[in-house]
């Protein structure tokens, strides 16, 4: 992918990954092969923003860690209504650079593969 093409996509996306790292994003999009270019423009993200306002209204269910598809502290958080809230307080202060993390990984997963 050219840098052009490279610099739109992260005009457009560049709210969902974490801004220390955009430099290696950048770096990372410039040396992807043009055959995993369109799968990379193809990718759907979580918007960090939509998260804090599920996480909350609904986090005590544990439903913004099913979203970020971590089931299995979806599950801990539903069983324990959100570790008696404490859980659910915190993840408030979290969940949007959580949300960061999850979606730089699935755009390193598609790169790399």
């Amino acid at each position: 992918m050219d840098s052009q093409k490279a610099d739109m996509f992260l005009i457009n996306n560049g709210k969902f990954f974490p801004e220390e790292k955009m430099h290696v994003v950048r770096d990372l999009l410039t040396r992807t092969e043009d055959t995993k270019a369109f799968a990379v423009q193809t990718l759907s993200f979580q918007d960090p923003t939509t998260l804090l306002i599920v996480s909350i209204f609904a986090g005590s269910f544990g439903v913004d860690r099913f979203m970020l598809g971590q089931t299995g502290l979806g599950l801990a958080k539903l069983f324990t209504c959100g570790g008696l809230g404490f859980w659910t307080i915190i993840d408030w202060f979290v969940i949007m650079n959580k949300t960061k993390e999850v979606n730089l990984n699935k755009l390193l997963t598609i790169i790399h593969y």
